[in-house]
């Protein structure tokens, strides 16, 4: 079958419609890319490497990709997944393209078609025929010194790219990108504490320790715990990072005063905790998360809502992110209250709430953003960056936040050629919404035109003090 890239994808179906959103599209579609949450390593931009090979670059490591095709009953090892080495890439890829079908009307299938036809000029659909040319068509381009990632990272008109980074990282790389006079983009860190501050994550402890001797403060002494996570903040800070990132499993706060909250967290070290203190634990140091970065300026995001490691025999087996984390019912009102008690209301304070729960859009998250002026709105994310669930975001936030409580549009991505297809993706959606509220009359053209610039570039400066 022909791979068809309609230049109309994702456009109204009305003509006229569909003529107003072209124009709001062409406005935005060539400006840079602001990346301002993800997942790519910034060694792979440092060491420039070509990619190694077709299932490398888009399969062993999208777990959008590997757990269609373990649903469909390809084991993971067979697909490189985790830490195992996997099989011959080339069968791999065969596994992939015979399973092709699969990935019909998904976001996943919408970003490989985007990259398959924009960077390989793959006009052919991947199946058990062509298999084997389609591998060795983007084989032959990754051999080229304008497929590697700096080169790619410079066509596809990226200008900032955030990564996700351990708190005691030494953003080594980071370092040397922005050294380098070759790269002008800005590549950069973002503060990731959650296995510092979850005491039912394995080796909680001994992480604490390593954060307690590298910036030598007292081992076991909650002053000094949170001494040494504000150190390392400052040292991210320094090193270019905008924000810290919580990816927890609800959006819970409880304030503690420092004598309940210590004792806490010796228990926590000594691993004499049951559920119910483990999440006052958290609760806690989330809002405490939330005082530093009203000091220290860094973008606080919450990523919550998600069932982590669901099958614990493929995580035993394989490890986290490899296709097995689960979407769960997420509140955010009464849980987050303690903390926008506390700083809800303080000044240049810039929390984004996100959520793979949809109907806390216009239930909770909406009317919290469109009070509070330090809350903005995230994106849909993960399960929900995909053309029909990103339209009903839209439709969910705007009557009640407007588009300027918005934070821009994430990839949070680990797929690197999936980045362009992702915000196009955005762009475009965007256009088609705007141009409804156009042919209705609610908004004018020239509104609409600075909406969607604003969406793609001014927003999220603003929000993540870019």
């Amino acid at each position: 079958m022909k791979l068809e890239l309609d230049p109309d994808r994702l456009f109204p179906a009305d003509p006229q419609t569909r003529e107003t959103a072209r124009a709001l599209y062409a406005a935005v579609a060539d400006l840079p890319i602001i990346s301002p949450h993800g997942h790519i390593d910034p060694r792979l931009l440092l060491d420039d490497e070509p990619f190694p090979d077709p299932a490398e670059l888009f399969i062993r490591r999208d777990h959008y990709v590997t757990r269609l095709l373990h649903a469909d009953g390809v084991d993971l090892a067979d697909l490189g997944a985790g830490t195992s080495a996997g099989d011959d890439p080339r069968a791999i890829w065969r596994r992939f393209a015979e399973r092709w079908h699969l990935f019909a009307g998904t976001a996943s299938g919408y970003w490989l078609t985007h990259a398959f036809a924009t960077l390989f000029d793959i006009d052919v659909e991947p199946d058990s025929a062509t298999a084997d040319v389609l591998y060795d068509t983007i084989t032959m381009h990754l051999a080229r010194d304008d497929y590697r990632p700096r080169a790619l990272f410079h066509h596809f008109g990226i200008e900032v790219l955030a990564t996700t980074d351990d708190p005691l990282d030494d953003l080594a790389a980071h370092t040397a990108l922005a050294a380098d006079p070759a790269f002008p983009s800005r590549v950069l860190p973002t503060f990731r504490p959650d296995a510092y501050l979850d005491p039912e994550v394995p080796g909680f402890a001994e992480r604490v320790e390593r954060l307690a001797a590298m910036e030598g403060t007292t081992p076991g002494d909650f002053a000094g715990y949170l001494e040494a996570l504000e150190s390392r903040r400052a040292y991210f800070i320094a090193h270019g990072a905008v924000s810290a990132d919580h990816g927890v499993r609800e959006p819970y706060t409880v304030e503690l005063d420092e004598a309940e909250a210590s004792a806490l967290f010796t228990r926590a070290l000594s691993g004499d905790m049951d559920a119910g203190a483990a999440r006052a634990f958290r609760g806690n140091m989330l809002l405490r998360m939330a005082e530093m970065s009203s000091r220290d300026g860094l973008v606080m995001t919450i990523h919550p809502g998600v069932y982590r490691n669901h099958s614990g025999t493929t995580f035993d087996r394989f490890g986290a992110d490899t296709g097995h984390d689960i979407p769960l019912t997420t509140t955010y009102a009464e849980n987050l209250r303690p903390m926008l008690e506390r700083v809800g209301l303080a000044p240049d304070l810039h929390i984004v709430l996100f959520t793979v729960d949809e109907t806390s859009f216009s239930r909770e998250i909406a009317p919290l953003a469109g009070f509070y002026p330090s809350l903005f709105i995230g994106a849909p994310w993960w399960f929900l960056d995909a053309p029909d669930a990103v339209q009903r975001f839209r439709s969910a936030v705007t009557e009640t936040a407007g588009f300027y409580r918005g934070a821009g549009f994430i990839d949070d991505t680990r797929a690197f050629l999936s980045i362009p297809a992702r915000h196009d993706m955005a762009r475009r959606l965007d256009a088609a919404f705007l141009a409804r509220l156009v042919r209705e009359g609610r908004v004018s053209i020239a509104r609409a035109e600075r909406i969607a610039t604003d969406l793609v570039d001014s927003l999220p400066r603003k929000v993540f003090k870019l």
